[in-house]
């Protein structure tokens, strides 16, 4: 104990830890591709799930707002970028100008929900953002006519990928002996990406504008009487938040290249709940934890108990592999519920609310 709580206290300790971390996460990709590049494909739905998570993190965990509907600004962010980087209308603009415009408008749709639902919490609040997504995902599938905006349930493909530095990120480049997939240069991409938008939470989370979230969270009447615009920092917290999501919904049109409704229905917004919940409201690392868990967790049970894996054990398959890819979900939030409600890293505020004191049974 005395030789690690002297390590820790190294002066280097930190900068030493970081490198390790990013030596780590350099390398892995390739080390994920021997196994398989689906595993490289997953890593990056794990990442774009991480940054919807820490976008919608912004909302339930720091302002404490219950958003069902999250999922409607990853479409909105997704659509954008699909109509400005495909045939459909003809426009082909590069990525680097259309993120930020699906991040504002994205964050336009945050303060149009955000407005009229000023006055609402709870269950109530959650009622009305899941109206919300599903009306935008109801607008989705029907806006082909009479004017094709969206090519309603057929979707838009052909999308553009990403390019950078003369790298078109759709096709394998050569580096010497080396060969980067597109998968891979989608993966060191979104991992950029990842970065800034934690640093831009870290900051959001310890400047005067996360503690007036936080107050607003703990209670909204007393934060009001300390002179903390509420009506504002709400409406901040859903642009914020719905930007995130945008950026993540642009990043997912580039790499599939293709979009339709059925990719933003209700039982998304629901994971991205999940994933917050289960690594702990408000606490930034738990939040990425949690969606690392919940996106990778169901892809191993398909490999590991799928349907072929049954045929061999038992001859036949007994479980539809669907039903236990969804099975963690249950059984994790009512294990966190029963024996760690604030999560598996929970900021140090929820922890201290859901400590049970001495002397009294949970």
């Amino acid at each position: 104990m005395d030789a690690m709580s002297s390590l820790r206290r190294h002066p280097y300790a930190k900068w030493i830890g970081l490198a390790l971390i990013a030596a780590t996460l350099i390398a892995l990709p390739f080390v994920l591709a021997i196994a398989g590049t689906a595993w490289v494909r997953i890593t990056n739905l794990a990442i774009l799930f991480v940054l919807l998570s820490l976008g919608l993190n912004i909302v339930v965990g720091f302002a404490g707002l219950l958003d069902l509907g999250y999922i409607a600004f990853y479409a909105v962010g997704a659509y954008v970028y699909a109509l400005l980087a495909s045939p459909h209308f003809g426009l082909h603009l590069p990525w680097w100008m259309i993120l930020p415009i699906g991040a504002a408008v994205a964050c336009l749709f945050g303060i149009l929900l955000g407005t009229p639902t000023l006055k609402l919490r709870g269950d109530y609040l959650a009622i009305v953002t899941l109206g919300f997504g599903e009306i935008i995902r109801i607008f989705l599938n029907n806006l082909s006519e009479p004017f094709n905006l969206t090519n309603g349930p057929k979707g838009i493909t052909t999308i553009d990928s990403i390019k950078l530095f003369g790298l078109d990120f759709a096709n394998n480049t050569q580096l010497g002996d080396l060969v980067l997939s597109g998968t891979i240069k989608y993966y060191y991409f979104l991992l950029a990406v990842l970065v800034v938008v934690i640093v831009v939470n870290l900051r959001l989370q310890n400047s005067r504008i996360g503690r007036a979230w936080e107050a607003i969270r703990e209670d909204e009447l007393a934060a009001r009487a300390m002179g903390i615009n509420t009506r504002n920092m709400k409406l901040l917290a859903f642009a914020m938040g719905a930007s995130f999501g945008g950026v993540a919904g642009g990043m997912f049109s580039a790499i599939h290249g293709f979009i339709s409704p059925e990719s933003f229905i209700l039982t998304e917004s629901v994971m991205v709940l999940s994933m917050v919940v289960l690594g702990g409201m408000g606490n930034i690392w738990g939040v990425i934890l949690g969606a690392v868990l919940l996106s990778f967790v169901p892809e191993i049970l398909r490999y590991t108990v799928g349907a072929d894996v049954q045929a061999r054990l038992f001859g036949r398959s007994l479980i539809d592999p669907d039903v236990l890819r969804m099975l963690p979900f249950g059984r994790a939030m009512v294990a966190m519920m029963l024996f760690r409600p604030a999560g598996i890293l929970p900021s140090a505020v929820r922890k201290r609310e859901l400590a049970v004191p001495k002397g009294e049974t949970a």
